[in-house]
């Protein structure tokens, strides 16, 4: 019973410790109370705003136990700040606390947190106004050429942009990296430098939203560097673009030198001396030469560091020679290119073109149109010509001469050696002072004349005269040129019926011409009489005659009965013909188609109307024998008179009964 009384007083005081310290939290309690939760204060606030309100007892006392940098104070009961606060001057502050006290009998403190709100309130910022890059000539597209960024403070996400004018050759990565990247191939030959402008802005399209935003702008300079990527090029050349390559061609050099002889010094050679450069335009590369080919007898040789081609001999054939020059770069003789130097060889000139006379004096009138002719003399309008000899040519005629007037735009020359107007003088009585060239274009020696062209009033009639029509003003229309092709092509196809009618004609004379030479060679005791003339011609002409020699020697034994006829050559006159006419011929020959009414005095007819003594009597060597087609029968009489000898052809149309009576001899 004692200690259960002692343990009760012990029992009472440890109640009353508890609840003494269960009571204390809530006696503060309703002295001093916050709201719960941080408060938020936006940055760049004014000075003396209101952060919280206290809720306190009526006899609390209220202080800041805890005030970072002197910021906060109390004022009654509300928290208030000093001054503004800034959230990128003091990044301590982005949440920072502030303890309050509660001071009466017991002192109680209270926590207020307080969080400072990030405003923007800043541009975004480039380390620099002006960048310089570099980027090599034809970069391949997509290549990097620079990472160029902005800051800002207020750390937003950042949008960028390039100025559009700007972006034929450079691109961005995408709106928020700022890498530069190669959009198209770049040539230093076209271009050398880039100047790009590089926007910045912190709000996504900020001037179509309410929102404020800040912008900024970078310069950005990006030089093009020129590579090694061109092979030299022979001066002078013509350009071309092959796809993305670009070409210089060279047309070659040419030069001459004389046979047998060996030039001093480098060759003139055109258009120029031997020279090429570097194809790339900034670099300016050594360039080294060498002959290739061509030179087999080594006659000339070149300087490797100027390309001047001299001569080591003289050469001794006519003719060209072909010389393959290289030039490549001395640091990179994978850069090399090629030509062709062609050295005419030729035989020296003895003279030089020399002008018929060493000063001309020609005419023109004042009111004388382009392309009108220079005249001789002021009284005819005969045209004014110059003429140079060459006694390299035995005529004297080079047929490589040209002529050309030198320093003067108002006259030409035409190959010809006619001086032409150019151009309209206007001005009268004057004259134009001029030199004359000929030239030889293959030794390229030439002589000079002087020429003065007086300029006299003008002359309707003579200008239209002697001008030129130009063919710039003479024009022929499809039209025209279908009719002049008609025309001829109707005169030709005139030409070939005329020629084909001359030639069918000449066939057919031909042919009717063997017709009565056959038929005369055949019949002719039809054709015989119409060629007998009544006057006798003078003279001796050697005729053809025939001997039967089957009568001669007839007493001979040792001559069998074969006989030949052999034709000779009389040297005796020969009786002529005569050739009766038209009318006389009244009885038509069917056989040759000649008139004959005549009979020959050496015709059966006639010999059988004569006596047995007429110095006419004959016998037939074929009588009583029936001939076969195609032979004759030929008649023959011995006389005195060799003239009176005939020879008589029995024509084929002869009826054979009519034949056989008259070989029957006369019963009386």
């Amino acid at each position: 019973m004692e200690l259960k009384s002692k343990k009760q007083p012990a029992d009472v005081l440890l109640g009353c410790i508890v609840a003494f310290c269960f009571s204390t939290p809530c006696w503060a309690q309703r002295l001093c109370t916050v709201p719960p939760g941080p408060v938020t204060i936006p940055e760049n606030n004014t000075a003396d705003i209101q952060v919280v309100k206290i809720i306190s007892s009526s006899d609390a006392t209220l202080s800041v136990s805890v005030n970072p940098e002197d910021l906060f104070y109390v004022k009654g009961n509300v928290l208030m700040v000093k001054k503004g606060l800034d959230y990128e001057d003091q990044p301590a502050l982005n949440s920072t606390s502030s303890r309050t006290r509660c001071s009466s009998p017991l002192q109680v403190n209270e926590s207020v947190e307080v969080l400072v709100e990030n405003v923007n309130d800043n541009p975004p910022n480039f380390a620099q106004n002006h960048y310089v890059l570099d980027v090599n000539e034809l970069a391949p597209v997509n290549s990097s050429v620079g990472l160029i960024e902005a800051t800002d403070v207020d750390s937003e996400p950042l949008y960028y942009r390039l100025e559009s004018a700007t972006e034929k050759y450079f691109r961005l990565e995408n709106i928020n990296t700022p890498k530069i990247l190669v959009k198209s191939l770049l040539d230093y030959d076209v271009v050398q430098k880039v100047s790009l402008v590089l926007h910045v802005q912190d709000t996504f399209n900020g001037s179509a939203s309410n929102e404020p935003f800040f912008t900024s702008v970078a310069m950005i300079t990006v030089q093009v560097r020129d590579v090694d990527n061109r092979p030299p090029w022979f001066q002078p050349c013509l350009r071309t673009n092959l796809g993305l390559a670009k070409l210089c061609v060279s047309g070659g050099y040419r030069g001459k030198v004389n046979l047998t002889e060996k030039e001093e010094g480098p060759l003139v050679l055109e258009p120029g001396p031997v020279f090429a450069r570097d194809g790339d335009k900034n670099r300016s590369e050594p360039i080294s030469y060498r002959i290739l080919r061509g030179n087999e007898g080594n006659i000339f040789q070149i300087d490797e560091d100027t390309g001047n081609i001299t001569m080591t001999k003289a050469a001794d054939i006519v003719g060209p020679i072909i010389l393959t020059i290289l030039a490549s770069q001395v640091n990179n003789r994978d850069q090399f290119a090629v030509t062709q130097v062609t050295i005419e060889v030729m035989k020296k000139s003895r003279n030089p073109p020399r002008f018929e006379k060493e000063r001309f004096e020609g005419f023109i009138y004042s009111n004388s149109i382009p392309e009108s002719m220079i005249l001789r003399d002021r009284t005819t309008n005969r045209p004014f010509r110059v003429r140079a000899r060459d006694e390299d040519f035995a005529s004297g005629v080079n047929p490589d001469m040209k002529y050309e007037v030198q320093y003067s735009s108002y006259v030409n020359v035409t190959p010809d050696g006619f001086v032409i107007l150019k151009r309209v003088v206007k001005t009268e009585s004057f004259a134009l002072q001029l030199q004359l060239r000929a030239v030889d274009s293959t030794t390229g020696e030439f002589g000079t004349a002087a020429l003065s062209v007086q300029v006299i009033p003008g002359n309707t009639e003579a200008l239209k005269a002697v001008a030129v029509p130009s063919p710039s003003n003479i024009g022929y229309r499809p039209g025209d040129m279908a009719l002049l092709g008609l025309i001829m092509a109707a005169l030709l196809i005139l030409s070939l019926i005329v020629i084909g009618f001359l030639i069918s004609r000449l066939w057919k004379e031909n042919t009717s011409l063997e017709k009565i030479c056959e038929v005369s060679l055949q019949n002719p005791k039809c054709l015989g009489p119409c060629l007998r003339s009544d006057r006798p011609r003078s003279g001796h002409r050697d005729s053809l005659q025939f001997t039967n020699d089957g009568f001669q020697n007839e007493a001979d034994p040792s001559r069998g009965k074969r006989w030949n006829v052999v034709p000779r050559r009389s040297t005796f006159p020969q009786p002529r013909s005569r050739i009766l006419p038209l009318e006389r011929r009244s009885r038509h020959c069917s056989t040759c188609g000649v008139y004959a009414n005549h009979v020959t005095k050496g015709s059966p007819s006639v010999r059988r109307s004569r006596s047995d003594g007429d110095e006419y009597g004959m016998r037939s060597i074929l009588s009583k024998q029936r001939r076969k087609e195609g032979q004759k029968t030929v008649w023959f009489k011995e006389s005195e008179d060799s003239s009176d000898i005939e020879v008589e052809i029995i024509p084929d149309s002869v009826d054979p009964d009519t034949e056989n009576q008259s070989d029957e001899p006369d019963p009386g």
